[in-house]
């Protein structure tokens, strides 16, 4: 049963300012889906107002139905090829210095869209020169070369979500596979030359805290170095209820493992997404290796 009442701490102004238009507008005019609206993101209003968004690409409609996302399923039109394009663009426009893109789940095409992936990261990179490029990709059905498509493309952080534990994966993600998403992890963690690999979970979907431990063990042993763990908060009354909302204290026990583990930037909290401050989350891991470099020098 569904705890309905929300706590003190799951509350977030709302208020826009000149930024969040001028974002609304450029994502509207160049016809781009936004994770940030697709998924009902609790964070939009204070990303847009700060002159950032996560980029959806592949279109607007998944092929899978996870209990936990609120992006449409269903058939999924064909692909936009000038897409990478107009991505390019916005992030130009909007000045990033670091985007992060995103994508549902193609696994009508045989290469789940990595192809459009690879493009994309390219083009943005030869319209804002210096800009630091983080995907957030499907499993692509464990198929090898599609994910090496992305990876020979160079992003500089590459993010695959776990989403939840391991007991819960088949009820919260009946299309996906533990396993395989700790393939695509352990593989980007391998990749040359070097970028860094990052996942994210959910809690309150009715997990155990040993649970949720044994799941951060399982991605530093994969090679994850970046970790998101957030509230989940059900999008509509059709998807999984929220079996509980974790108090602040929890989520600071998690960040603290998480960092004796071996984890190295790190970022736990009732409103953290996958997305959510990435670019603050990637300079943690680049101040990490700034002073593991100073170390090996000294």
């Amino acid at each position: 049963m569904e705890n309905t009442r929300l706590p003190p701490w799951i509350r977030k102004n709302l208020r826009t300012n000149q930024h969040f238009n001028q974002v609304h507008g450029l994502v509207n005019n160049l016809k781009l889906h936004t994770v940030c609206e697709e998924a009902k993101c609790p964070n939009r209003h204070e990303c847009w107002s700060s002159g950032t968004a996560t980029v959806m690409i592949l279109g607007d409609t998944c092929t899978r139905s996870c209990r936990f996302c609120s992006v449409k399923s269903g058939r999924p039109a064909e692909l936009d090829l000038l897409e990478p394009r107009r991505v390019a663009t916005a992030a130009a426009e909007m000045k990033l210095k670091h985007i992060v893109i995103t994508s549902v789940n193609r696994d009508d095409k045989l290469d789940g869209g990595a192809g459009i992936f690879g493009e994309t990261i390219e083009e943005v990179k030869k319209a804002v020169p210096g800009i630091t490029v983080e995907v957030l990709t499907p499993d692509f059905e464990g198929r090898e070369e599609s994910l090496h498509v992305v990876l020979k493309a160079a992003p500089h952080v590459f993010s695959h979500n776990i989403e939840t534990v391991r007991h819960l994966q088949s009820k919260i993600r009946p299309q996906a596979n533990y396993g395989r998403s700790l393939w695509a992890l352990k593989t980007a963690s391998e990749w040359e030359p070097i970028l860094e690999v990052k996942s994210g979970l959910m809690v309150g979907l009715g997990e155990t805290e040993e649970q949720v431990i044994d799941t951060l063990g399982d991605l530093v042993e994969n090679g994850v170095k970046m970790l998101t763990i957030g509230q989940y908060l059900r999008p509509t009354p059709n998807h999984e209820p929220v079996h509980r909302y974790v108090e602040p204290e929890e989520f600071v026990r998690y960040e603290n493992a998480a960092r004796e583990m071996g984890f190295h930037a790190v970022t736990s909290g009732p409103f953290v997404r996958s997305s959510y401050k990435a670019e603050s989350l990637y300079a943690d891991m680049l101040k990490w290796r700034e002073t593991q470099s100073a170390h090996v020098v000294g």
